[in-house]
């Protein structure tokens, strides 16, 4: 490689000028993955072989251990370069994960070489967690592996974009010309192509190889003339790099509030994504308190900006309240806040598998709080990615849960932003780390029995004999659902009832469901977690969709505090004849209501995940009608006009037939 010689010759005669560029070098972190005996460890000590990066200590003890072993007739065993604990040479595998350094004259590397044994998955999906790249090793006599599938799952549920197919072993197939078989390639690049079809979009460069021999891994080979892509090192120094990078959202999780004296006050950590400088307006989660960004304050005096992975002291331009664990952002571009999240898991505890209900320590980024999975909502199958009900979660399996957090976390979905998507959860008796998880958006998540097939697989629903007109000529309405949503004492059930009275008044059918009465009968087995109330919601629109079926006008009464559960109910019911309500109260002035006491228990600490207190109501965006009650003055008047309201919209969306 002349690039690498003329690097060398640098390093002789002018060694300044070689250590400035090689700190502007690019940085590409990548792992191997595969299955067992797929020659992982060969390919990366190839690597570091013919790119001159081993010491001669190191490959004199190689050599040495490669005669007393004979794992290869006394040849030099490049897998001895990288596997270094000794039950690994002995067993020849790879058990722990090893981090390797090289460099060329284009790029600088880091390799995390991962264990193919589905015992050591968790050391696997460790290693890769960093990594903008996988090599996936496949034996080309063999084919695509349980493993194989596994590893490819997992890189794809971290959100690696870049993977290289290394098809190796090829020198073990030949074709009838002596080269290696294009065939054997072509056949297991068409069944892993086939495979990553179920996988979101990934770019895929598939190379034909032999890591024991060297064929197209730093140099090219005669072996494949029917080969013309790159050679693997050429495909690295080229892969593109910055996609897992986020740009654009600004994080910063405060790790300290710096103190030294009375004079100055800043909050100290690392930028995890997007850019801050002084002038720019910031807001502080989970509290939404604003200011202003005074300075950008580091040992070395201060910066116009900072951007990952600088870590710095923000000085803010007012005494806002700011502790470690909460974090900054610029106003507008929020993260989402909750106590109630879903994420995928890889459980890693070999002692105590992951069930429902059991309580662990939370860490996501410098914030730590007590949590427990309220449920798991699925196993995925590795081999088939099939999903399938699970009580619980062994060592190794991989599942979508329901956590609750006792502190609201600030997050964004991992696959938009690495640094505040992920999260460990520690056993709180052992201290030791017991799963890794991948945030999911609220819209990922799984919907839980809103999109579920029934289990039931002979299902013959009974022919209409009536007519949806012959029902609106006999009614003199067409089926209609209006879901009314506000916090708790805004006034939405009082108006529902004020609506139903009103259409029987007039020779009309209007039924209400109310979802506080709801959960008297078919719904007393939930609580009102955000699932649960997801649940309560659905079952309400089932039963309006049952009464639109028979003609009538349903009207519905419930918090639904969750914008993306609202617009399930939208899709369920059907959107041309359902119209979400928001009566839009202000807290205040429930709080002065409240009909029920809700608000008296929150304060009092006996009630929680109160919609508006401690947990979030989000303001409907895509409401049909508002209904400020608060601006309607008070009392039966308001009453009045929230009525006339709903019923001219009735009108205008030709629910009722003159």
């Amino acid at each position: 490689m002349r690039a690498d010689q003329a690097e060398r010759e640098l390093i002789s005669r002018d060694i300044e000028e070689y250590l400035a560029r090689h700190e502007r070098k690019d940085l590409l972190r990548f792992l191997t993955c595969g299955s067992v005996d797929d020659g992982k460890s060969t390919l990366i000590g190839r690597l570091l072989h013919d790119t001159h990066m081993v010491h001669e200590d190191t490959l004199a003890a190689a050599a040495r251990d490669s005669k007393a072993l004979g794992t290869q007739a006394g040849e030099l065993d490049l897998a001895f370069l990288v596997d270094g604990l000794k039950s690994e040479r002995e067993q020849g595998i790879t058990i722990d994960v090893a981090f390797r350094y090289f460099t060329t004259a284009a790029r600088k590397f880091i390799i995390a070489d991962t264990p193919g044994h589905e015992q050591f998955t968790r050391n696997m999906a460790t290693g890769a967690s960093t990594c903008d790249l996988a090599i996936l090793l496949v034996d080309a006599r063999h084919g695509i592996s349980v493993q194989t599938r596994r590893h490819a799952f997992i890189t794809s549920l971290l959100g690696i974009g870049e993977i290289v197919l290394a098809v190796n072993k090829l020198d073990l197939i030949r074709s009838a010309d002596g080269g290696f078989s294009r065939e054997r390639f072509d056949e297991i690049v068409r069944a892993f192509e086939e495979f990553s079809l179920r996988l979101p979009p990934r770019n895929i460069r598939a190379i034909p190889m032999s890591a024991l021999k060297g064929d197209n891994v730093v140099e090219r080979s005669a072996n494949t003339p029917w080969y013309s892509g790159p050679t693997l090192i050429e495909h690295l120094e080229t892969v593109p790099l910055g996609g897992r990078r986020n740009q654009v959202d600004f994080r910063f999780p405060v790790q300290w509030v710096n103190r030294p004296n009375l004079d100055f006050r800043g909050f100290t950590g690392t930028v995890a994504s997007g850019c801050v400088k002084p002038g720019d307006r910031v807001m502080v989660l989970p509290s939404r308190r604003t200011t202003t960004v005074k300075k950008v304050v580091t040992f070395d005096g201060d910066l116009p900006e900072a951007y990952p992975p600088l870590s710095v002291t923000l000085t803010l331009a007012d005494e806002v309240d700011c502790a470690r664990g909460d974090t900054i952002v610029h106003p507008g571009n929020e993260p989402h806040v909750a106590q109630d999240v879903s994420a995928m898991v890889v459980w890693m505890d070999d002692a105590s598998p992951l069930v429902p209900g059991k309580e662990y320590l939370l860490k996501h980024g410098p914030h730590k709080t007590p949590a427990s999975v309220a449920r798991i909502v699925h196993r995925v199958d590795v081999n088939t990615l099939e999903r399938s009900p699970a009580p619980a979660l062994a060592l190794n399996d991989i599942g979508e849960v329901a956590i609750r957090t006792s502190r609201p976390l600030v997050y964004d979905a991992y696959t938009k932003n690495r640094a505040t998507g992920a999260f460990i959860l520690i056993d709180r008796l052992t201290n030791m780390t017991a799963g890794a998880g991948m945030l999911l958006d609220p819209s990922e998540a799984d919907a839980g029995n809103w999109t579920s097939t029934p289990r039931a697989t002979h299902l013959a629903p009974s022919a209409e004999v009536i007519t949806p007109d012959e029902r609106a000529r006999r009614l003199g309405q067409k089926p209609f659902t209006l879901l009314f949503t506000g916090l708790s004492g805004s006034g939405k059930s009082e108006i529902a009832r004020a609506v139903e009275r009103r259409l029987f008044d007039l020779g009309r059918f209007g039924a209400v469901i109310d979802g506080s009465a709801l959960r008297a009968g078919m719904s007393r087995d939930l609580g009102f977690s955000k699932h649960d109330r997801s649940e309560n919601l659905r079952r309400g629109m089932e039963l309006a969709r049952a009464m639109n079926e028979i003609g009538l006008v349903v009207l519905a009464s419930f918090t639904a505090p969750d914008a993306s559960v609202r617009a399930r109910a939208r899709e369920l019911v059907g959107n041309d004849h359902f119209a979400l309500v928001h009566v839009s109260t202000p807290l205040e002035a429930c709080r002065r209501r409240d009909p029920s006491g809700l608000y008296a228990a929150a304060a009092r600490g006996s009630v929680k995940d109160v919609p508006g207190i401690d947990l979030d109501y989000e303001t409907p965006a895509d409401a049909d009608l508002a209904l400020p009650m608060h601006e309607f003055g008070s009392g039966e008047a308001a009453l009045r006009v929230a009525v006339e309201r709903v019923m001219a919209f009735l009108e205008t969306r030709g629910a009722l037939v003159r």
